[in-house]
């Protein structure tokens, strides 16, 4: 299996209205870093899993609409328990749709919030 990963990091702010995060159903603050692992079988013509630079271009426009806001207040995930996991899949489908017409394989995204926790979606595209 081939690999490319690249990363890059979001702001944001939250709540999670739920018992189940205690203190966390505040709002709080996290910076998350991202990594979004693009993974094939098989080189593509030009002997690549995906361009480099294609791939933070659209980690860079999933991740902008995202950045320094309140999740909280996005129409979008207004609502949501915005946990790292669901992040995770919901930054996958953003990247995937963009994608789809450049490569196809499978693709990782992990959210590290700290140095000693980390939570990922991975699927195919």
């Amino acid at each position: 299996m081939y690999t490319v990963t690249i990363r890059d990091h979001i702001m944001i702010a939250h709540s999670l209205k739920n018992e189940a995060f205690g203190p966390a159903q505040k709002m709080h603050g996290a910076t998350y870093v991202v990594d979004a692992t693009f993974m094939s079988e098989q080189l593509n013509d030009a002997n690549i899993v995906i361009d480099i630079a294609l791939a933070h271009k659209v980690l860079k426009h999933v991740l902008s609409p995202l950045n320094y806001q309140n999740l909280d207040e996005l129409p979008e995930l207004k609502n949501e328990l915005t946990t790292t996991e669901f992040l995770a899949r919901y930054i996958h489908q953003k990247i995937s749709e963009e994608v789809k017409v450049y490569f196809s394989g499978r693709l990782k995204v992990n959210l590290g919030e700290s140095h000693v926790a980390w939570a990922g979606y991975e699927g195919n595209i």
